[in-house]
């Protein structure tokens, strides 16, 4: 299956759109907790693979550093993560932001959905989307670092 062709399979899908999403205002940079959550489909090697068009997400502690690209697209580019963790999971690089003062400090605990889903997100909107806002809310998160892959 080529780009082109996963392109014209989902370009053009529309985005929802709410009446009234919720926003809080975070405070400034220096003073926010950090949490990576990653579309990359990253699990723990014991974990169960992910199945096509999965909407549970994956939870792992800041000092992981044994995880797996589990992506189901055979079209996935796997060669920047086998040299670098930090392309999908830049959780070295937010070390060094909190180390540096940049960001208040780094969440225990980081999240990962597998990407590419389709037209029935409603699993993720409904239920492991709030699940997983309400494990960031328990770690006091004040700030996403989104990686979608």
């Amino acid at each position: 299956m080529s780009d082109t062709v996963i392109r014209e399979g989902v370009g053009g899908m529309p985005c929802p759109e709410y009446e009234n999403p919720a926003f809080n205002s975070p405070p400034p940079l220096n003073e926010a907790k950090v949490a990576i959550v990653t579309t990359a489909g990253l699990r723990h090697r014991d974990d169960a693979s992910w199945e096509v068009q999965d909407s549970s997400f994956r939870v792992f502690e800041s000092d992981d550093r044994e995880l797996q690209l589990g992506h189901l697209s055979p079209n996935f580019d796997r060669s920047g993560f086998i040299a670098d963790i930090n392309v999908v999971y830049p959780i070295d690089r937010l070390n060094e932001l909190a180390e540096q003062g940049v960001i208040g400090s780094v969440a225990p605990r980081h999240m990962s959905f597998m990407g590419a889903q389709d037209k029935r997100m409603s699993g993720i909107r409904i239920d492991s989307g709030p699940a997983m806002a309400k494990m960031l809310l328990e770690d006091e998160v004040d700030v996403v670092l989104l990686t979608p892959i």
